[in-house]
């Protein structure tokens, strides 16, 4: 019993959702208060950020299959999969890694495609890279998008000249770099809003001391030099997971010039390194891998506590530009590929990062979750001209309504959902108030045998309808796949009642759920 109450408490202070005392709840039922009356801070549009590696298929075959493919394309980019992307919207792609930033020459990826060398990709499965996906075609692709630029530099083994002058390359009006640009094919700069100053300096980036990190940030920093009247907003190489002396030694020693810091964290039941399936698991799968979803909430609480030390007016935001799920990858394929399906569990676990970044919206600012196409907890998987969308990305459609939106603050009080000895709310929950003034409500029901009422007082609130959209299976396992693209997707959802200033709404098991108050 001392066992089972310890780890009760361990749950409450790291649930998903903003949850203060109050009094309980009936048992089985959920109960919430809406704040409407004191909204908090803007949750920017960046928290939809997506990455894109140069790993397995997330770049060739995912989105580039080259001008002369029959699979319709745009310039080398297939068309599917880059509408698909437009339709949600993303705000921003980071690139060209993760670990192969840390050892990406920018040189060997312009000029003429056919002339560029073919290298190893050290990291990721020893296959060839040949750099036909380079600086031209990566901004040609954002402009397909609509979508900004996030470069990651190398400070792994290049040089503070080599990263000054990709930066110079890319942005500058004029001048021999501008003019070796234009020869290549683009004579207007482009804009770099955010610039990576390195990947992972802890691991694959340099295996840096944080002390050693924090000093190279700072001589690497010095040379991103943006033409005058531009802003590039510098994100330096952050902590992994919970290590809280490289945040507290990077934010004393450089946070002055930096913009931001980063955060990596992957939610990967069974432990390091990844062996759970992403689609054979039962209800203790299903428990463990929300449970590490929810430690999100800790990790941010934590690290933010840190950088208010020295940064109390949360100049500097916190990019976690790496997060999602990693499984072993599916049967049959490259390891080093991590290609995984993506299930109704990857939906949940998608929901709860995106109800934790409302809560911690003064200080994150952008979060990638890992990766877009092809690799780890995608949003779109290809095979051949064959494309679905997976669950994750219907999640990311559920809540585009945030992009930009004030997070209206949400007390909640959940019954528990245990099984074994991963415990945890049952009910995950967000709010915000878009630009038009129309109320959404993001909630999450993370037992996956019962459903949960939930009564939301509403403060602040003149809406007389509610509509909704869920998004659920029959099992836990459920995906999507080419013969089967819908199995797991959003539908119109009526089962929420708006009346007297109350919201009252049954979760069904296993759900994720977007209402909209009118």
């Amino acid at each position: 019993m001392k066992k089972l109450w310890s780890a009760i408490v361990v749950a409450l202070l790291s649930t998903a959702t903003p949850v203060l005392a109050q009094d309980a709840p009936a048992p089985g039922e959920a109960t919430a208060t809406l704040h409407a009356d004191t909204p908090g801070p803007v949750y920017d549009r960046r928290m939809f950020t997506q990455f894109a590696e140069h790993l397995g298929n997330g770049i060739y075959g995912g989105l580039w299959v080259g001008r002369d493919s029959k699979i319709p394309n745009t310039r080398g980019f297939r068309n599917d999969v880059v509408a698909a992307l437009k339709q949600l919207g993303v705000p921003v792609v980071r690139w060209p890694g993760g670990c192969f930033a840390d050892e990406y020459h920018w040189r060997e990826g312009i000029g003429p495609q056919a002339q560029r060398p073919v290298k190893i990709n050290t990291h990721w499965g020893g296959v060839t890279e040949p750099n036909t996906v380079g600086t031209h075609e990566f901004m040609d692709l954002m402009e397909q998008m609509g979508a900004e630029p996030y470069i990651a530099g190398n400070v792994g083994n290049g040089t503070a000249r080599e990263m000054a002058e990709w930066v110079e390359y890319m942005t500058s009006p004029a001048g021999s770099l501008a003019d070796e640009r234009a020869k290549n094919g683009r004579k207007a700069p482009w804009a770099v809003p955010y610039f990576g100053v390195g990947n992972e300096l802890w691991g694959c980036g340099g295996n840096m001391r944080p002390e050693f990190a924090a000093d190279e940030t700072r001589r690497y920093v010095t040379f991103i030099k943006a033409p005058a009247g531009t802003k590039i907003l510098k994100i330096a190489s952050g902590a992994n997971v919970d290590d809280y002396r490289w945040t507290e030694t990077m934010i004393r020693e450089a946070g002055n010039l930096v913009d931001g810091l980063s955060l990596h964290y992957y939610t990967i039941p069974g432990g390091w390194p990844p062996r759970a399936s992403a689609t054979d698991f039962g209800e203790a799968g299903w428990a463990e891998t929300l449970s590490e979803a929810n430690r999100m909430d800790e990790l941010i609480t934590k690290h933010s506590a840190i950088m208010d030390k020295y940064d109390p007016q949360k100049r500097v935001f916190l990019a976690v530009d790496e997060w999602g799920t990693w499984y072993k990858g599916d049967p049959g394929t490259n390891p080093g590929f991590l290609r995984q399906q993506n299930t109704l569990r990857d939906a949940l676990v998608a929901a709860i990062h995106l109800n934790i970044f409302a809560k911690h919206a003064d200080r994150v600012k952008m979060s990638a979750i890992a990766q877009m196409v092809n690799v780890l907890q995608a949003m779109i998987l290809t095979d051949g001209a064959k494309m679905v969308k997976t669950p994750t990305y219907h999640v990311f459609e559920l809540y585009k309504p945030y992009m930009d939106a004030t997070v209206l603050p949400i007390e909640v009080k959940s019954p528990w959902y245990a099984k074994d000895r991963w415990t945890m709310p049952s009910v995950s929950a967000s709010a915000v108030r878009d630009k038009a003034g129309q109320v959404h409500v993001g909630l999450a029901n993370l037992d996956p045998n019962r459903a949960v009422p939930v009564r939301v007082s509403l403060a602040g609130v003149s809406a007389g309808t509610v509509s909704g959209r869920i998004i659920t299976a029959p099992a836990m396992n459920a995906y999507n796949d080419f013969g089967a693209p819908e199995a797991v997707t959003a539908v119109p959802f009526s089962g929420a009642l708006l009346s007297g200033g109350v919201l009252t709404v049954t979760l069904p098991a296993k759900s994720v759920v977007m209402l909209d108050l009118k």
